[in-house]
This record gives structure tokens, sequence and C-alpha cells, in this order.
């Protein structure tokens, strides 16, 4: 592998553990709101999320439309009446009570710390995300933390990586790597903004997109052997 001397890193399904979080958050949310959350229901809010934060990537629509309209669909679809702006907020302060680490990322990052200039680059709500990267102790080992939400564009658009590189010292594309588990934001986005990329595939998945892997690993401990 070419020289590397930056590494930017995802957040969620890389570092921390985003389906634990969000399935402890609904359960919670459900719950306080006297509401069942069954599997269908469960099915039909992955439905109707992925498909908001797909548009959000192609730029269609905004993050605040995704997050303030993801449980108003649902909620009709249900024919329950609810709030689903005010269910939102509070869906927000539980996720970001969770912090779970995925196997083998705090070592990591701690090596890598030691090597690397590392920073978060991550497609989120700022004030969860920098709760939950303080509450794992992430966010010790980053040099600096990039959120869509900050920085008014999000992953892949090619201007969040340009942001990015406004702030880092002495940025060079060409030493860097990003390190992501999704093709259509982390990879793509990489490929856009001409960084080198390495996808975590820890399902096995194959890429049907037009994303460039240039290196794919299935378990996070590999990357000792080419970092």
């Amino acid at each position: 592998m070419k020289e590397i001397t930056t590494i930017l890193l995802d957040v969620d399904g890389t570092l921390l553990d985003f389906n634990k979080a969000q399935s402890a958050a609904l359960k919670r949310v459900f719950e306080q709101n006297a509401l069942d959350l069954t599997t269908s229901t469960l099915a039909l809010y992955d439905e109707i999320n992925h498909g908001l934060w797909k548009q959000y990537e192609l730029g269609e629509i905004s993050r605040d439309t995704v997050l303030y309209t993801r449980f108003v669909r649902l909620f009709e679809r249900l024919g329950i009446p609810l709030d689903g702006v005010a269910f939102e907020k509070q869906y927000q302060a539980l996720l970001a009570e969770g912090a779970y680490l995925l196997p083998g990322a705090l070592p990591l990052v701690t090596y890598l710390s030691d090597h690397y200039d590392l920073y978060i680059v991550t497609n989120g709500v700022a004030k969860t995300q920098h709760k939950r990267l303080e509450a794992s102790g992430l966010d010790k080992f980053m040099k600096d933390i990039f959120i869509s939400e900050t920085l008014g564009y999000q992953k892949p658009d090619v201007r969040f990586f340009n942001k990015c590189y406004e702030q880092i010292p002495n940025a060079d594309p060409a030493k860097m790597i990003i390190i992501g588990d999704t093709l259509t934001s982390d990879i793509l986005g990489g490929n856009n903004a001409g960084i080198t990329t390495c996808w975590y595939n820890p399902n096995g998945e194959t890429n049907h997109t037009n994303a460039t892997v240039d290196l794919e690993i299935k378990h996070l401990d590999e990357l000792y052997q080419y970092l």
C-alpha cells in the first residue's frame, strides 16, 4: 500500500455498533410511549428510514427531512395518532446513550493513533455522534471529528471532504485512506475525493455499486497487516 499519513474513519457500523444502539433506543422509546414494537412495525420503520437516508446521500433531501419525517410517515402508515417530531427527539436522546464498540475497534484505534493522524467522518446528528464518541472513549484518539450536520454536506458528496481538507493541516488526499462499511457513502465518497478506500465488510456482501474498493476486510484486526 502507498504511503499513508492520515486515516478517515466512519463511525456507525465501522467502530460503533449502530444496530445495537438503534435497537435499544427504539425499544425504549416505544415502551415510553406505550407502543408495541412488533416485527412488522420494525420492518416498516427500516423501509422508511433506509429510503430517506438514501435520498439524503443523493442530495435530494435534507438531514432534517430524514429525521423529522421518518416517524411521521411511520405513524401515518400505522394509523397511530402520535407526534412524530416529538417522538424523534425522544429517540435521539436515547440513541445518544448507545455507545457500543465493535469488537477490536478500541485496540485498533489506540494502535493507529500512534502512527497516523485519525479523523472521524460521519453522516449523522452532531449532538448524538459527539456524545456517543465521548462515551465510547474514541474521541480522545481523533485529531478532529467531521459530521455532516456541522459541515453542511454529507458523504459521498465531494464537498463534504473538501470541507474536511480545509480543517486538516497540510491535507493530502494521496496520503489518506477512508475506512467504512457503506459503499454508497464511505467508499464512493472516498472515490469522489481521490482517497484510497477500505471497505469493512463483515457480512461478506457483494459490491453491486459503482464504488471502487481498494482494500476489503472482513475483520478490523486485518488492518494491522496493512497499516
